[in-house]
C-alpha cells in the first residue's frame, strides 16, 4: 500500500514537471486515498490585495509522506492571464475510494464536484465576478473589496438552488450529488493551463505545516485563508470560524443517531404519559391493601343502608311537637282571660244606667 502510494506521488510529480507541455489540455492529477477529507471549515475571506486578483478556495489536500490530509489555505491568486478563471478541484468518491481532481485556470469555469466552496463558487460556476475588456469586474456582494484601488466592482445578490452543506467531495456515501451540466462538458474542452508555481508553492509550504494537518488541527485550521499565496503569517491571514467533522462518512451514522436522539423525545412522550401512567402506578398500589379497600368501596354502599339516619326521620317523632300545638291553643286559652276582663267592664255600663234611670 505505501509502495503503491509512493509510485502515485512520484508519477504525480513527473507528471507536475510537465504541466507546460500539456497547458493545451486538460489536468487532472488524480490521488486516491481510502478515507474521506474531513468537512470543509467556515472562515472570513481576506481582502482583495489589487485588481487583477481571483479568489481560489481553501481545500483538503491528502500527503502522502505524511499519510494525513492537510488544509490548503483559500488565497488570493493573480490570474495567470486576462479572461481566465480558477476551476477549484474536487474529491470525487469512487468504489470506495477518494480521488482528486485538480483545478485548472481556463475562459469557463467547469465541473468542480457541486461542492460549495463559498465565496462565489456554490457547487455551480462562478458567481463573484467575470472578465471584460481584459479586466476582471468584482460581485462585491461575495467578495472582500475593501481596497479603494479597485473600483471595478458590482452588487449581485447570489442565490443558491442547492443544499448549504461543507461536505468536500462529491458522490459515494454521503457526498455531493451532482453531476457536470452540458456547459460543464463544454469546459472541460477549453484550453486550460495547471496551477500557477505560486499556487504549487502555496501547498506545499501548507503540507509542510503540522498544524494544518488533519489529525492536528481535528478539521478547524488556524490558518483557513490567506491575503496572497505563501503568505502564512501577519495582517490579513484567517483562522477557520468554524470547523468541520473529521469523516464526512463517520459522521452520518452519528446523524443516524440523532434521530434516535430525537426518538428521546418519543421518550418523552410516554414522559406526557405519565399521568396515565400515574394512575396505574396508583391502581397497583390499591389493589396491593386496596383491594380489599376496595371492598371497602362497596361499604360505602352500606352508608346507604345508613340512610336508617333518615330513619332518624322518626324524628318526626317531633311530630309530637303537635302535642306541643296544642299547648299552644291551651296558651290561645288565655285570650279568654281578657274577654273575662270585659264582662268586668260591662258592669259600668249598667251603673251609667242607674244614672240615668236617677235622672
Amino acid at each position: 500500500m505505501l509502495l503503491k502510494s509512493w509510485s502515485r506521488a512520484i508519477a504525480a510529480a513527473l507528471l507536475l514537471l510537465a504541466l507546460p507541455a500539456l497547458s493545451s489540455a486538460q489536468v487532472s492529477v488524480n490521488v486516491s486515498v481510502n478515507i474521506p477529507p474531513p468537512e470543509l471549515p467556515i472562515y472570513e475571506q481576506p481582502p482583495i490585495p489589487d485588481d487583477g486578483y481571483l479568489w481560489t478556495p481553501g481545500y483538503w489536500a491528502w500527503g502522502d509522506d505524511i499519510q494525513d490530509y492537510y488544509w490548503v489555505p483559500g488565497t488570493w491568486v493573480l490570474a495567470p492571464q486576462p479572461d481566465y478563471l480558477w476551476t477549484p478541484g474536487y474529491w470525487g468518491a469512487e468504489d470506495g475510494a477518494f480521488l482528486w481532481h485538480a483545478g485548472y485556470w481556463g475562459p469557463h469555469v467547469g465541473f468542480y464536484g457541486g461542492v460549495n466552496y463559498g465565496h462565489g463558487y456554490g457547487g455551480d460556476g462562478y458567481q463573484g465576478g467575470y472578465w471584460q475588456g481584459g479586466r476582471m469586474y468584482y460581485n462585491r456582494s461575495v467578495n472582500n473589496i475593501s481596497d479603494t484601488h479597485v473600483t471595478n466592482v458590482y452588487n449581485k445578490t447570489v442565490i443558491n438552488n442547492v443544499t448549504v452543506n461543507r461536505v468536500s467531495y462529491n458522490g459515494g456515501n454521503g457526498g455531493v450529488r451532482a453531476q457536470p451540466s452540458a456547459a460543464d462538458r463544454v469546459a472541460e474542452r477549453d484550453h486550460h493551463l495547471a496551477v500557477t508555481p505560486v499556487q504549487r508553492q502555496h501547498e506545499q509550504t501548507a503540507r509542510g505545516n503540522p498544524s494544518l494537518r488533519a489529525s492536528e488541527n481535528k478539521g478547524h485550521p488556524a490558518i483557513a485563508a490567506t491575503p496572497r499565496p505563501g503568505v502564512f503569517s501577519g495582517a490579513g491571514v484567517v483562522p477557520a470560524r468554524q470547523g468541520g467533522t473529521m469523516s464526512v462518512v463517520h459522521a452520518n451514522p452519528a446523524q443516524h443517531a440523532n434521530p434516535a436522539q430525537h426518538a428521546a423525545p418519543a421518550a418523552r412522550e410516554p414522559a406526557t404519559r405519565e399521568p396515565a401512567t400515574r394512575e396505574p402506578a396508583m391502581r397497583p398500589a390499591n389493589p396491593a391493601a386496596p383491594r380489599p379497600a376496595a371492598e371497602p368501596r362497596p361499604a360505602p354502599e352500606a352508608r346507604p343502608a345508613a340512610a336508617p339516619h333518615p330513619a332518624a326521620a322518626p324524628h318526626p317523632a317531633p311530630e309530637p311537637r303537635p302535642a306541643a300545638e296544642q299547648r299552644r291553643p291551651e296558651q290561645q286559652a288565655a285570650p279568654p282571660r281578657p274577654a273575662a276582663a270585659r264582662p268586668a267592664e260591662r258592669p259600668h255600663p249598667p251603673e251609667h244606667q242607674d244614672d240615668r234611670e236617677h235622672h
